[in-house]
């Protein structure tokens, strides 16, 4: 099993925002000198639930202070860019990193963010799309030419590109049912949200699959970075007491309905207590031994094959790295 990080840069205002910066980075040496696959950088905008608007600074940053760990964009908020330079510079980011990245893009979902940037929201998919396939036509060819909806160009040469050839891994994010299916549709793999229930991930894989081979695109070897939101403990009860303040901080920071574009959050598609939702179907927690079983059964029932885990807490995350991370991969 490969297992990465999907690294979020959450601010309570109660301490220095380079505080948060200073752990995260500690964290991502470490994840560096261990086994994990991947640190995967959210992007957000306008919010306190992810201090990281420009992802490709952030990558920068992490490739100048790794050496052999993997960084991945989770994601690319693709709507919101020029396709022309997002392609320039995760390509610089791949060059400067040594062939490092994977490349995940998605549409976003925050009504803020697309009010701010000046993106209509009824136009995000279509841009999100279009801004894709722009960027993987500039990577894949000496010169680019298309004609769009919202973008022309002519033959422009688009340097550098990227060191992996012929372009880095790519994903698309992939949440709604209509996500995954146009994702399917054209043959991309996909990364899956740490907000879903684990019985529901492994109801949208099944409808991954079945949609790639209704259109003629293989199924065998594909990866599925999936993030799930953790919380690790001495005891069954110190990890509960994490997952719980990580389900509360998530619910009000991440699905207000006012602020969404697009489907809504998966805590308000279903009746109950939205944090009891979270604990009881969301979040891996536990002792680490209760972790391993936990995630054995994943691999069970679901197919697990790429755990994209997100620490609530940092003890959760070095316990997970001495105890856990050495019998998963």
């Amino acid at each position: 099993m490969k297992v990465g990080v999907l690294q979020f840069f959450s601010w309570s205002r109660r301490i220095p925002l380079t505080t948060v910066y200073e752990r995260a980075f500690s964290r991502i040496e470490i994840m560096d000198q261990t086994g994990y696959d991947c640190v995967w950088l959210a992007e957000h905008h306008f919010s306190t639930y992810s201090v990281c608007p420009s992802i490709n600074v952030m990558a920068t940053h992490v490739a100048a202070r790794t050496r052999h760990l993997r960084i991945g964009m989770a994601v690319s908020l693709a709507a919101f860019y020029n396709p022309l330079r997002l392609a320039e510079e995760v390509a610089l980011v791949d060059v400067l990193s040594g062939g490092r990245v994977n490349w995940g893009a998605g549409r976003g979902f925050d009504r803020q963010e697309f009010q701010a940037l000046g993106v209509p929201p009824e136009e995000s998919s279509d841009r999100f799309r279009e801004c894709v396939e722009i960027v993987l036509a500039a990577w894949r060819n000496e010169r680019v030419s298309f004609e769009g909806k919202f973008w022309r160009y002519d033959g422009v040469e688009v340097l550098p590109k990227p060191l992996q050839a012929p372009h880095p891994p790519v994903w698309l994010a992939a949440t709604s049912l209509d996500s995954i299916r146009r994702a399917a549709e054209k043959g991309f793999d996909i990364l899956q949200d740490p907000h879903a229930s684990h019985a529901m991930i492994g109801e949208k894989r099944a409808l991954y699959y079945e949609t790639l081979r209704a259109h003629g695109f293989p199924t065998e070897g594909r990866v599925i970075p999936t993030a799930r939101l953790l919380a690790v403990g001495d005891s069954d009860e110190e990890a509960r007491e994490v997952a719980r303040a990580g389900a509360s901080w998530t619910v009000g920071a991440y699905a207000n309905p006012s602020t969404r574009t697009g489907p809504p959050a998966p805590h308000h598609l279903v009746p109950g207590d939205p944090v009891e939702r979270y604990m009881n179907d969301v979040i891996i927690h536990g002792t680490p031994d209760r972790v391993l079983d936990t995630i054995a059964e994943l691999r069970e029932t679901i197919g697990l094959d790429y755990l994209m885990c997100a620490p609530l807490s940092h003890k959760s995350f070095m316990l997970f790295t001495d105890k856990v991370l050495p019998k998963l991969i």
